[in-house]
């Protein structure tokens, strides 16, 4: 099954999969622990950062062998790509799933590098996420005007023929500063009239109603990327302030199970179960 059915198939289920981002084995080994506990699919994700830190190769390998080594169901996705040139490595590298991020460049200039990647994945078949709107990023203003406008996420679609679209409905990257809110009714609205996938970025910290409320109202996809480094290196500092213990394969596994704990919990979220 691809991306594009998955997602296709929990639209129609009026369910979302985690996607979650990693950064290291022992990340990876949270996530995959707890889709392994939960027989639950997963999307892993690797930002450009990621990329950089591990390099392309090294990442991608790490994410196969440990869907293989744990038995889980998964895809592996470019999260914030920001070129069309590091989408064609991720596509090159065997990706199932990439997204361009035009956001924060003019409508018109997101319709085109858009369109262009959507060009670029048909060979390889893979799904293609865009984003349309303001989703403050770390450092940003949370509040800064820039909602998805639904026709415009409509003519985004059509222009583009992307496959799933990240919509900006209230939530930011990072820490929240003060609870969200969610626009449900906008969020309704943009599944009325397009057709795609809808894909919820920022999803650390959201309360837990407000986030099922979400999914109901038409998000398949739900992104986890800060909850999961800040779970495991707070459980880190308390495991090293704890101990004067060296020895890395003793000290990780704590930091590992916080975040298979919180992974989890995010995906009975997040399936409606």
């Amino acid at each position: 099954m691809t991306v594009k059915e998955i997602l296709s198939q929990y639209k129609l289920d009026g369910r979302a999969i985690l996607a979650a981002n990693f950064y290291n084995f022992e990340t990876l080994a949270g996530i995959l622990m707890a889709a392994g506990e939960m027989n639950e699919p997963i999307i892993l994700q690797l930002s450009e950062s990621s990329i950089k830190y591990m390099g392309l190769e090294v990442a991608v390998k790490l994410a196969r062998a440990g869907l293989s080594q744990f038995g889980v169901k998964g895809w592996l996705h470019l999260d914030h790509g920001a070129s069309a040139q590091l989408v064609q490595r991720c596509l090159d590298a065997g990706f199932d799933s990439v997204m361009i991020d035009g956001s924060e460049r003019t409508l018109d200039e997101n319709i085109r590098i858009t369109s262009q990647v959507v060009e670029m994945a048909k060979a390889y078949n893979v799904n293609v996420e865009a984003e349309l709107g303001f989703i403050a990023k770390l450092g940003q203003d949370e509040d800064a005007d820039g909602f998805t406008e639904p026709e415009q996420a409509r003519d985004f679609v059509i222009a583009t023929g992307v496959d799933a679209l990240a919509v900006a409905i209230g939530t930011a990257h990072g820490f929240y500063k003060k609870e969200p809110k969610l626009d449900l009714e906008r969020l309704s609205r943009i599944k009325e009239i397009t057709p795609v996938s809808l894909v919820l970025h920022g999803g650390s910290g959201i309360p837990d109603e407000m986030l099922r409320n979400a999914i109901s109202h038409g998000i398949v996809k739900v992104n986890l990327a800060t909850d999961s480094k800040n779970t495991f290196m707070k459980e880190l500092k308390n495991v090293l302030y704890e101990s004067e213990e060296i020895d890395l394969r003793k000290t990780f596994p704590p930091a590992i199970e916080a975040v298979k704990k919180l992974i989890i919990m995010k995906m009975k979220l997040v399936s409606m179960k």
